[in-house]
């Protein structure tokens, strides 16, 4: 039976995290990247059968057979070709040899900071957020960071970050959220594609910074069948439809 050309909406940010994967690109992930390891398994399906992919559970090219429900799940370890450690990944990007990475956060503005550390201040924090996890310099070595925010809102997208975990005002960020891309930096803030269940009044309403956007705005592309036969076989279980979107 041929897949159903229709995405939803998490397909398509899947599809989109996906194409930023070169062929032959050495890829990685921290923890809590279930989105990232889906993009990074649906590329490798499709059109970057080359990649290297370093895992953060300690494994160079695992299989990926399908998503498991953590980021950590040892299952993440079978059909490595090697092991690999953290001071490996650290010593590998800081050398100019890992491509993309994708990093989360609890909140990112118009700079391309983010804030994976508190609520509040450093000195006296009302939460605490998961934490920097190495961030902080990964982002600055890797060839192409890409920020992911998949569920946007006022409270992530904000004006000014609260504690600035990670930065890098050398060069220009992509965000792509599950409303649409974004880049960010020294400049400020672009809107580049809406997805096409988005409006500009309905991204600028859950937007907490200003930005300028291209005109006329595209429509990012809905993912290929072949795409989405990968995303609907290696997430069975349907994980990203709870990942993305309100």
């Amino acid at each position: 039976m041929s897949t159903p050309v229709e995405a939803t909406p998490a397909e398509t940010v899947v599809a989109l995290l996906a194409r930023e994967i070169e062929d032959g690109a050495v890829v990685a992930t921290g923890v809590a990247s279930p989105l990232a390891i889906l993009a990074i398994a649906v590329a490798r399906a499709t059109h970057a059968p080359r990649l290297t992919y370093l895992a953060c559970v300690g494994a160079l090219d695992p299989d990926l057979p399908t998503l498991l429900p953590s980021s950590e799940d040892l299952g993440y370890l079978l059909g490595r070709s090697a092991e690999v450690t953290i001071a490996d990944l650290f010593d590998h990007s800081r050398r100019g040899r890992v491509d993309t990475v994708f990093f989360g956060a609890a909140e990112v503005d118009a700079r391309g900071r983010t804030n994976m550390t508190a609520a509040g201040s450093l000195e006296r924090p009302r939460v605490k957020f998961p934490g920097v996890a190495g961030a902080a310099t990964l982002r600055q070595w890797v060839r192409r960071p890409v920020l992911i925010v998949p569920k946007q809102s006022r409270r992530n997208l904000v004006p000014e970050v609260q504690v600035a975990t990670t930065q890098d005002p050398r060069r220009p960020v992509r965000l792509i959220s599950d409303l649409g891309v974004f880049e960010l930096g020294a400049e400020g803030a672009r809107l580049h594609a809406r997805h096409a269940w988005a409006t500009p009044a309905g991204i600028s309403e859950r937007t907490g910074f200003s930005f300028s956007m291209a005109s006329p705005l595209p429509v990012t592309p809905p993912p290929d069948a072949r795409t989405l036969e990968a995303i609907r076989t290696i997430d069975s279980h349907g994980f990203r439809d709870q990942l993305v979107g309100a």
